[in-house]
Order: structure tokens, then C-alpha cells, then sequence
């Protein structure tokens, strides 16, 4: 992240005022660590907004995904089936386990993970012999996924579902917070989502033994005993009570933060939907976006990477879409199913400043900046 005078950035931090105090009583009452009441007080606050049964606030999302994975049975030689068009840390924690990631496509609608695409996956791994120990799938840039025909899926073939919702709180399919349709769900609070707890996660889950464990686990697995005593390998996952402290004040202005994400993508779309060639992802039935950031795809012959460093002139921010997990070297000798839609995005697309804090001088602004670089008079 640039910092220079005026700039507008592509999404950052945006504190709702209750924040310090949640922060100051725990220095107050020396609760600095890992331990302390802002972090049941956290997961109560999610579980409230998302109504899932249990959640655990972790040290981050990527921690989130591991101990998820780990959770519902990922061995090393596992196979996951995992999105392909995402960001790198949903794929990272499969080879964490010593297991092996199979991307699989998007779809067109929300640009998450394809249905048939999946079923196509699925059947191709047990033509081989191999049966897939989980489905990871992500709810892309706060859209969901059609969570109706995947679960259908997994269903059918009795593969557990972990959804990497870390982009999408406070997003609903058919009512219900996305993360709660899936074995387990995860969150990220990173600092540049829709809310923060200056860096951490959260998994949840309807099984309050799945959860506990992830707790152990998350606390270096320490066994019940007058001493450190160790049976299990365990991680050092839990978040910090000042940090659940942030969160429990961001979480009291969740649903602010997602009206203002989806007002500046209104905005975005009222001042540039009638450019020829440039298209937004609308909402399919049944599903409501955060709309954690405002994504379009570019006319041609704008290329994302032009427009990214002619804005970039005028201190705006911008990004490319994330760029396909099958198309990283890191993992270019691992399975694939698709057509590469999510290549073709990567392509052509561009995440604009989506700031739940930007004002209505800096959306013009960038309005006016991509009128002209994309030659609208």
C-alpha cells in the first residue's frame, strides 16, 4: 500500500468510533493476550450476526482455512477441490496438510465455483480412483456462491464443504449468511476487508465439537494437566483479546459498512453502466453481495494494468482481478477442470476503490479519471 498525501485507496480500515474502547478496557485490565473476555465477547457478536451456533476468532483467515481443512479430515496425499479464481491463501493451507489442490472453473454468473464444473471434478477424480476429502470454495469479492447446487453436490458424493467466506461478511444466499451452509465457514478481519480487527479470522460452525477442537488446536493443543502437556500438534491461531476487542466495536457497524459498500457499487454503476463494453456483476436471484469491492470488466482495448497505472498517476488505487490459481507457477503441475473463464476475467478485469469511507468528492473523482482513460465524452 502507497501512502502519499491525498491518496484514494482501494479499501482500508474504517473504525466506528466504539472501537478504542473495547481496545483501552482490555490494556486497563491487563487482558493483552490471547486470553480475556473481548474474545468470547467476539464470537457471541458473530455468532449473532451470522447465526451459526459456534465460532472460534483466530490469529487470521489463512489460520482459519488450516485448521478448517484439518477439521473435517485432510490428510496428507488428500485431494481438496478448491476455486480457482481467488486469492492464493484459500489454496496455500491444502498444502500446509501435505495434500493437493484440484482448481476448479468459475461460472459466469458470480464468478465463484462452477457447479457442473464441479461435478465434472468430482467424477473425474473417482474415474481415477481418487476421492476427493473436501470442497474449499470462496465467495469471490463478497458475491455468493450458488450454494443451493453446490451442497446438492457434495451431498450426493458425501464430501464435507468448507466455505472460504473470508471476503464475503455480512453477504446472504436465499437469506442465510454465507459460511453457515457448508461444514464450516471462515472469515477474514484482515485490514482490508469489510471490517477489521487489524489482522485475524474466525471459523464457525453448527458442530460445537468441531469448534472446540479448533480452539484446542489454535492454543498450541495444551492437554488438561498442572504442566505443558502435549498429545496432539497444535498452533499458535488464537486471536488477541485487544484485537477481538476492534472487532466487537466493528461488528456493532457490520451492516453500515455493507450499506455503504453497495452504495458506492450503485454509484460506480449509475455513472458508468452506459459505457459500451463495460460490464458489472449484478446480483442472480437468492443472492445479496457485500460487495466488499466494486469489480468491472474493461472495454477493449483497455487492459487492466493500463488503466490500473493511469490511475495510478493520479493517486488512485486500483487492482487486477485476482489472477487464477491454475495459472500461478506454484501451481502449474496440479489438477485443473475449466475452460479458463477465470483467465479471461484475469484478463479484463479491475477491482475499483471500494472504501466504505470514501466521500462523494473522491468517487467523483475516480469516476472522472475513468470517463476520460476510457474516452467517454
Amino acid at each position: 500500500m502507497i501512502y502519499r498525501p491525498g491518496r484514494i485507496f482501494l479499501s482500508v480500515p474504517h473504525m466506528g468510533g466504539h472501537e478504542k474502547n473495547y481496545a483501552l478496557k482490555a490494556i486497563e485490565d491487563n487482558w493483552v493476550t490471547t486470553a480475556g473476555p473481548n474474545l468470547p465477547g467476539f464470537e457471541h457478536d458473530i455468532c449473532q450476526h451470522t447465526n451459526a451456533r459456534h465460532a472460534v476468532a483466530l490469529s487470521s483467515g489463512t489460520a482459519a482455512l488450516h485448521l478448517a481443512l484439518h477439521l473435517v479430515g485432510v490428510r496428507p496425499g488428500d485431494e481438496v477441490l478448491c476455486s480457482t479464481f481467488t486469492f492464493v491463501a484459500s489454496a496455500n493451507p491444502v498444502l500446509y496438510l501435505g495434500a493437493h489442490p484440484v482448481f476448479v472453473e468459475s461460472e459466469p454468473d458470480t464468478w465463484n465455483m462452477s457447479p457442473e464444473a464441479l461435478h465434472e471434478a468430482i467424477a473425474d477424480r473417482l474415474r481415477l480412483g481418487k476421492r476427493p476429502a473436501a470442497i474449499m470454495l470462496v465467495h469471490l469479492y463478497g458475491m455468493p456462491a450458488k450454494m443451493k447446487e453446490i451442497m446438492n453436490i457434495a451431498n450426493e458424493f458425501g464430501i464435507p464443504v468448507v466455505e472460504d467466506a473470508a471476503e464475503a461478511l455480512g453477504s446472504r444466499y436465499s437469506g442465510h449468511q454465507v459460511g453457515t451452509f457448508g461444514r464450516v465457514g471462515v472469515f477474514s478481519f484482515n485490514g482490508n476487508k469489510i471490517i477489521t480487527t487489524s489482522g485475524g479470522g474466525a471459523l464457525i460452525s453448527e458442530d460445537e465439537q468441531l469448534v472446540e477442537q479448533a480452539r484446542f488446536l489454535s492454543t498450541q493443543a495444551k492437554d488438561p494437566a498442572p504442566y505443558y502437556e502435549h498429545s496432539q500438534m497444535g498452533y499458535n491461531y488464537r486471536m488477541s483479546n485487544i484485537s477481538a476487542g476492534i472487532g466487537r466495536g466493528q461488528m456493532e457497524v457490520l451492516e453500515k459498512r455493507v450499506k455503504q459498500r453497495r452504495e458506492i457499487f450503485h454509484f460506480y454503476r449509475q455513472q458508468l453502466g452506459h459505457v459500451e463494453g463495460l460490464e458489472f456483476v449484478v446480483e442472480p436471484k437468492a443472492c445479496f453481495s457485500n460487495r466488499w469491492l466494486t469489480t468491472v470488466l474493461l472495454p477493449e482495448p483497455h487492459t487492466p494494468e493500463s488503466i490500473r497505472l493511469a490511475l495510478e498517476e493520479e493517486n488512485i488505487e486500483t487492482r487486477a482481478l485476482w489472477k487464477p490459481m491454475h495459472l500461478q507457477p506454484l501451481f502449474q503441475h496440479h489438477p485443473y477442470v475449466g475452460n479458463n473463464l477465470s483467465g479471461k476475467l484475469f484478463g479484463h478485469g479491475l477491482c475499483l476503490p471500494s472504501s466504505s469511507s470514501l466521500t462523494e468528492e473522491e468517487l467523483d473523482k475516480v469516476v472522472k479519471h475513468l470517463k476520460r482513460l476510457l474516452e467517454v465524452v
